[in-house]
């Protein structure tokens, strides 16, 4: 068992993580700060979800807040740190750049200099599907070179990637970045397309389809993520022997280092995506076609082969059952057609 901080605990996927961790009897520190780039009383129902739990704490904290990062890494002491905590969300990042350098290069740097200072075992952090920007082929591959991202969120995440690799190699920073493919689910984030159609069909209102709807997602269920990530735990990356200095993978290195892929390995249409939603919830879409939205890229899709070979898992949940158990959470949280706790 491990002493574990977990920032951006409050999030989507740090939610569940916690819950995956703490039930496997690891001691949980979490931290978030809850700011309102989305509805702040989503997060705080997830904190009041984990907060009963007995070996999970949770401390208010930006990751750009340099001293009291420090102090918390001080007081209690981490083996693991498991960073989350991000800006997120591609077309936020054009009107709101600020925000992204704040929390995804200042916060990780900060993150990345306490870890250097209190000897932890493992870094765990969150990359992105979007660093492969403008790449076309598939599947994306953790061997491809990731140099042209098309928004700034996605150029905070692959400059993440190079001061994790930085740190791996001056300080001996044991790191692995974990770039996540459409990750949806219960709880979910509501900024996502799923989640804001989901809202809109109950509500009776048009939702709005980019690029005529002709786009490909790897949707990858919430719990397939947290099962890669806890087998991720138990596997701090090593160097690799058979780094080639004159033909670098960009995946390892002979610093301890690694990039995953976390997708399903199956991209799904857009569109067919808003008919399994239509079908779980029981009401068609009214639909507003749309051009691509600056930012965005046409498909995704996740080369998993490292990830496989190394915990010996790969995501797999299909996107029409992933969405039906979103509708079923969506339903009695948001009280649509049955009593709940809120209403949408």
């Amino acid at each position: 068992m491990k002493r574990i901080l977990v920032t951006g605990a409050a999030g989507f996927i740090g939610f569940h993580y916690v819950q995956a961790l703490c039930a496997a009897e690891n001691t949980v520190l979490g931290i978030d700060s809850v700011n309102d780039y989305y509805d702040p009383d989503l997060k705080q129902d997830r904190l009041a979800v984990l907060q009963p739990l007995q070996n999970f704490e949770f401390r208010k904290c930006a990751l750009e807040d340099r001293d009291t990062i420090n102090a918390i890494f001080t007081e209690w002491k981490p083996e693991i740190v498991v960073n989350l905590a991000a800006q997120a969300g591609v077309r936020y990042s054009i009107d709101n750049p600020h925000a992204y350098v704040d929390s995804n290069v200042v916060g990780f740097t900060n993150i990345l200099e306490a870890c250097r200072h209190h000897d932890i075992e493992h870094l765990i952090f969150a990359s992105s599907s979007s660093v492969y920007g403008a790449n076309k082929k598939v599947p994306f591959s953790v061997e491809d070179p990731v140099n042209h991202p098309v928004s700034l969120y996605a150029a905070t995440k692959k400059a993440n990637e190079l001061m994790a690799h930085t740190y791996a190699h001056l300080y001996g920073l044991p790191v692995t970045g974990l770039r996540f493919f459409t990750v949806y689910g219960p709880w979910g984030r509501p900024d996502m397309a799923y989640y804001k159609f989901a809202r809109a069909i109950y509500a009776g209102e048009p939702i709005d389809v980019y690029n005529d709807g002709d786009m490909m997602r790897d949707f990858t269920y919430i719990d397939d993520i947290v099962e890669a990530m806890v087998r991720l735990i138990d596997l701090p990356a090593m160097p690799d022997t058979e780094w080639d200095a004159a033909a670098p993978s960009p995946a390892s290195s002979d610093a301890p280092y690694r990039i995953y892929n976390i997708g399903n390995n199956s991209p799904e249409k857009l569109m067919d995506m808003i008919g399994f939603l239509e079908e779980a919830i029981g009401i068609e879409a009214k639909k507003n076609y749309l051009p691509m939205q600056p930012g965005d890229v046409y498909a995704t899709f996740a080369d998993t082969k490292a990830l496989e070979a190394a915990t010996g898992f790969s995501p797999s949940t299909p996107l029409k059952e992933g969405l039906r158990k979103f509708v079923d959470w969506y339903t009695e949280y948001h009280g649509v057609g049955h009593n709940s706790r809120k209403q949408a």
